[in-house]
């Protein structure tokens, strides 16, 4: 109330002696002289409705029977295909796959989320510590290069050291010790993916962490220096606290994808031999999907994982408001 009343006041005066309202034709006459702003926008917006928003009506494929030869095209059959409700979700909640594919999924993604979140901040401050600029271009440049390697190549580079005839094991069978089968032991696979998983992204994770530590004023660090403070105590007091919100942010974020275990790099690695403990919601879509052609569980289960993210994302984001006053939105 306070700011409407500030912006009347203002506004000139009329010869009645009130207040002229505010012209409803000045975001034409904005419009009209930035034209070209709003056109170099104009493939963006194609994108979006081509991409995001047209594809949506696809979801309704998971409250029908969907027969992909019901129409003359694909959105012909979708709307043709007879609705059915809740009959796919409730075959999701009752096979006995989906609730080990759940589990799978929800125990990879905290083992990535323990193990591997810290990692990304325990390199960027290394390297930000790291005064010698030639060394710290180098560092940089070799942990981000996995990251643009795809997972296929990834594979191959670790199937070569971990596979039955990789190095690791010829290593082990030199010293006497029995070989280990990585790729098709349940009980290592798990710890395979979150250290392929580690070595590929954690050195790209870095990066908005750095650019978080530019923003600290160096003139906290110099006071602490003239105050006696050690390195390890600046990291602590000051490195540490500047970057939380970014922090705060990256886990929340990373809350939301709790249900995304790493779809390209589990198809790549896995195999039958352990499906037990590595087909995830994302495989098992796949293989459902495009395996047995029936796209209507399959797009259940992805819009299932779509509505538990969003919860997630917003639940965390309001406990991390409530209780340590820093939130996304």
């Amino acid at each position: 109330m306070k700011e409407s009343e500030a912006t009347l006041a203002r506004l000139p005066a009329s010869p009645e002696g009130g207040r002229v309202k505010p012209d409803r034709n000045r975001f034409w006459r904005y419009f009209r002289m930035n034209y070209d702003l709003y056109l170099m926008s104009v493939p963006g917006l194609i994108f979006l409705i081509v991409y995001k928003f047209a594809p949506l009506l696809g979801l309704t494929i998971a409250f029908k029977d969907f027969n992909l030869f019901a129409g003359d095209n694909i959105v012909d059959s979708i709307l043709r295909s007879p609705w059915v409700g809740m009959k796919h979700f409730n075959r999701i909640m009752e096979d006995e796959a989906f609730l080990r594919v759940i589990s799978n999924t929800l125990i990879i993604s905290l083992y990535k989320l323990v193990f591997l979140f810290p990692v990304p901040i325990l390199i960027a401050v290394m390297l930000n510590e790291l005064r010698i600029r030639w060394m710290k271009r180098w560092v940089q440049t070799i942990v981000y290069l996995p990251h643009f390697l795809s997972w296929v190549i990834i594979f191959g580079l670790f199937y070569s050291l971990f596979g039955s005839y990789g190095m690791i094991n010829q290593a082990l069978e030199a010293f006497g010790i029995r070989s280990i089968s990585f790729f098709s032991d349940s009980s290592w696979f798990r710890s395979l993916l979150v250290f392929t998983e580690g070595w590929k992204e954690s050195g790209w994770n870095t990066i908005l962490f750095l650019a978080a530590m530019t923003a600290i004023d160096p003139q906290q660090q110099e006071a602490a220096v003239m105050d006696g403070a050690g390195r390890f105590k600046r990291i602590w007091h000051i490195t540490i606290p500047g970057i939380v919100p970014v922090i705060l942010l990256v886990f929340i974020l990373r809350l939301g994808q709790i249900l995304n275990a790493g779809f390209e790099q589990v198809l790549v690695m896995y195999n039958p031999a352990v499906y037990d403990v590595a087909d995830i919601i994302q495989t098992f879509v796949y293989r459902i999907g495009l395996g047995k052609m029936d796209f209507s569980l399959s797009t259940a289960l992805g819009l299932f994982e779509s509505v538990v993210a969003f919860l997630l994302i917003f639940s965390s984001n309001q406990l991390s408001r409530r209780y340590l006053g820093k939130s996304i939105w």
